[in-house]
Formats: structure tokens, C-alpha cells, sequence
């Protein structure tokens, strides 16, 4: 196991369990570091055929750089309560729920999965480092509390075929789980975690198993699913993918509480759209007494979708002389939204949609304002000036097939 710094960015990034094979196939060497680790961001020039392939075939990503906690003994449940906002005691085993965690001041964290692994056996994953906050909530309970993140690898297969790949896999016996189930399937000879779950808002499934085993499984989903066009995708596609889902994603669409410099960059589950996540008919958990005094107050802000009006901006930039000109991919950097004179909030994250043909964006914007069929400017740069278009408050998810939920057959 390497030591923290390692994990903390300071010194060189890691290789992930799966850098054998992700290394050689990465032929741009476009890396991110994530959370110490090196994660593709995309392996072809463009990623563009592995965005296609979450929304048409199969993509399959390596998210082994996630933090996996492992709480077990007779105090998990309590512990697991204790910390998220959701009624873990409904939590049945082979299920996952998806929660965020706050501070005393009921701001979020972090947010994550949980899953039931056994009786008094659960796996937590999260963007950010937790395992110190998480063994002092465990203080004076029957639980122990272990880091597996670099044991544990995990992979995301995700796309309409995703079934597909893993019943040709091995996993047909077993049947497909239901949506946020969880069960155990070999695959290249190594018992994997298979949970229907992914953070891309389409069909798909997460694979968690022992490290030195990702290989195997790895080379199994590949050839299993040359038939239904699999491809190897990194962090630039799954980045428009998630926010087509209108998932939001730490340090872009919000700033963990325990990081942020000022009371402004902190937001509740009520102002993250997060306000069915949050059980306060439960017993005592962490930020619950805050969370209960913010029900008695309309919220001030909204977590919205926002789709930038074609028309305005096409005119924006014929003014300078060009044609419109859109991200190569998703952008993760805040523009400002105003009404009339006044700024009312801020977009956190928008892409080019290729399977929804619009330009989309995840806003913070004022409640007064956050009704879907607002409409609002966003302001951008043309030619180095500043300039505005026109935005309008829209519905998300942007993009929510029915085969999200499915069980195939």
C-alpha cells in the first residue's frame, strides 16, 4: 500500500490496478490525475467514439481511483446511519443507495454509494478522502472501519449493451440485478461485485473486485464484448454523459463543506436538488438539527438544468465575425447568469449534448429565478470581450431513457 501523499496528489500519480491495460491503449497520453491516481481522459484523439459508445454499445471505464470503505461488525448499520442523510435501516442486503453526507451545519461533504455487502457488511465509495472523518464517527461503536481503495479495483461498463457484455461475460446465470442491486458473478475467474448502477444516467453496471484480479476481468469484458462494439472510454466522455444526466460532480458543482473558504461556497441537500436524499424522520445523523431549520425556510438557492438559446448565441459571435464556436467537450468552470442587470447565479459545468443536439449547462441560481422556463443570460467570452446569450431553465435530467431503470431480460 503506498503511503498518503500518494493518495493527497503531492508526490508523482499512481498507476490504477489496470494500467497495463489502459497504458497501452491510451494513445493521445491524455491523463488526468484523480485522487492520485492516472486516469485516461480519452485514448483516441477525440472522444467522441467513446461518448458514442456509453449512448449506442458499451463503454467501459476505469474508476478504481474512487475511495472504498469497508465498515463492518454489528455497529456498520448504526455507523452508516450515523454519517449518511438516508434510512440505511432500509437498506436490504444486495442493494445500494446513492446519499450525500454533510457537516453539523447540514452542508454536503461528499456523496456516494453505499452497499450492503452482508448482515453487518457494507461498501462505501466516495470522490474524497473520508476515512478519518468516518473512524471518528464510529467512536464508541461495535465497528470496524477499513480503507480498501487500493485492494479494490472497479470498472464502470455502461451503454444499452452493457447487458449484453456481461451476460457473454459469464454473468447470464446469475440474471441482471435490478436497478441499484448488487450481486456476485465470476468473471475471468475472479468473484466480482456486480452493482446496476453508473454515473452516466443510461444502462449500466459497476464491477468491484480484488486488485490483482482486474486484469482478468478487464480482458474478459473486452473480448466478450467485441460483438457489441465495446470501447475503452475516459473521463471527457463520461463527463458529458454525466451531465446529460444531470449528476453533479464534487469540486465543480459544489465545493465539499470542509473545504470550502467561505460560507457562500457550501450547499445543503435542499440547495443541490438532493432534498429526497434526506430522511429527517430518522434517528440522529450528522448536520440533521440544521437540515430540519432550512425546511422552515424557503431555500434561497436551485441546483437547475439551463439550455443556451442556438439563435443568441450564433448572433454573438456573427458580430465578431465567426461562426459559433462550442467546447470541444464539457467545460468545469463557472459563467455568470444575470437577469436583466443583476446576476442571479452561476453555471457550473455545460457541454455540447451530441445525442440531445443542444448546448447544456448545471446552474446555481437564485430560487426566484430557478423555475423551469426562466429565462436568464449567461455570460460568455467572444474574441475576448464579453458578451451574453440567452439561457432558459430546463427540466433535467436532460437525458433519461427509459432503459436507465430497466432490467434486461
Amino acid at each position: 500500500m503506498s503511503n498518503l501523499p500518494d493518495r493527497s496528489g503531492v508526490s508523482a500519480a499512481l498507476p490504477t490496478p489496470l494500467h497495463s491495460r489502459t497504458g497501452p491503449l491510451c494513445r493521445t497520453s491524455n491523463w488526468r490525475r484523480w485522487s492520485g491516481f492516472l486516469a485516461a481522459d480519452s485514448y483516441e484523439p477525440s472522444h467522441h467514439r467513446e461518448y458514442h459508445a456509453v449512448r449506442a454499445a458499451a463503454a467501459l471505464f476505469d474508476i478504481s481511483p474512487l475511495f472504498k470503505y469497508r465498515l463492518t461488525g454489528p455497529g456498520a448499520r448504526a455507523l452508516a446511519d450515523r454519517m449518511l442523510t438516508r434510512d440505511v435501516t432500509r437498506l436490504a442486503t444486495g442493494r445500494v443507495l446513492y446519499s450525500p453526507w454533510c457537516d453539523a451545519r447540514g452542508k454536503i461533504r461528499d456523496d456516494g454509494t453505499l452497499q450492503r455487502l452482508g448482515e453487518d457488511d457494507y461498501r462505501l465509495t466516495s470522490a474524497q478522502p473520508t476515512l478519518g472523518w468516518i473512524t471518528d464517527l464510529a467512536r464508541g461503536l461495535d465497528v470496524s472501519v477499513s480503507d480498501e481503495s487500493e485492494g479494490t479495483a472497479a470498472l464502470a461498463l455502461q451503454g444499452p449493451l452493457s447487458w449484453k457484455v456481461l451476460a457473454a461475460a459469464g454473468a447470464r446465470a446469475i440474471g441482471s440485478p435490478r436497478y441499484f442491486g448488487l450481486t456476485r458473478a465470476p468473471l475471468g475467474g475472479v468473484e466480482t461485485w456486480i452493482s446496476r448502477t453508473g454515473y452516466t444516467g443510461d444502462l449500466g453496471y459497476e464491477l468491484w473486485m480484488p486488485a490483482d484480479g482486474a486484469c482478468a476481468v478487464w480482458d474478459t469484458l473486452i473480448e466478450a464484448g467485441r460483438d457489441f462494439g465495446i470501447a475503452p472510454a475516459g473521463l471527457a466522455a463520461l463527463d458529458i454523459a454525466r451531465i446529460e444526466a444531470a449528476l453533479p460532480l464534487v469540486h465543480t458543482d459544489y465545493v465539499p463543506a470542509h473545504e470550502a473558504l467561505i460560507g457562500a461556497q457550501r450547499s445543503s441537500p435542499f440547495e443541490m436538488g438532493l432534498g429526497w436524499a434526506v430522511d429527517l424522520d430518522k434517528p440522529a445523523f450528522v448536520g440533521k438539527e440544521a437540515l430540519r431549520a432550512e425546511t422552515g425556510e424557503p431555500p434561497r438557492w436551485r441546483f437547475c438544468g439551463i439550455a443556451i438559446d442556438w439563435d443568441s448565441l450564433e448572433r454573438v459571435f456573427w458580430r465578431a465575425g465567426l461562426p459559433p464556436l462550442l467546447p470541444h467537450g464539457a467545460v468545469r468552470s463557472s459563467a455568470p447568469l444575470f437577469h436583466k442587470s443583476r446576476q442571479v447565479g452561476y453555471a457550473s459545468s455545460r457541454t455540447w449534448s451530441p445525442v440531445l443536439k443542444s448546448y447544456i449547462g448545471l446552474a446555481h441560481i437564485e430560487a426566484s429565478h430557478g423555475p423551469v422556463g426562466t429565462n436568464l443570460e449567461m455570460q460568455i467570452t467572444v474574441e475576448h470581450r464579453p458578451a451574453r446569450v440567452g439561457v432558459r431553465v430546463v427540466k433535467t435530467p436532460f437525458f433519461n431513457p427509459r432503459r436507465k431503470r430497466a432490467t434486461p431480460a
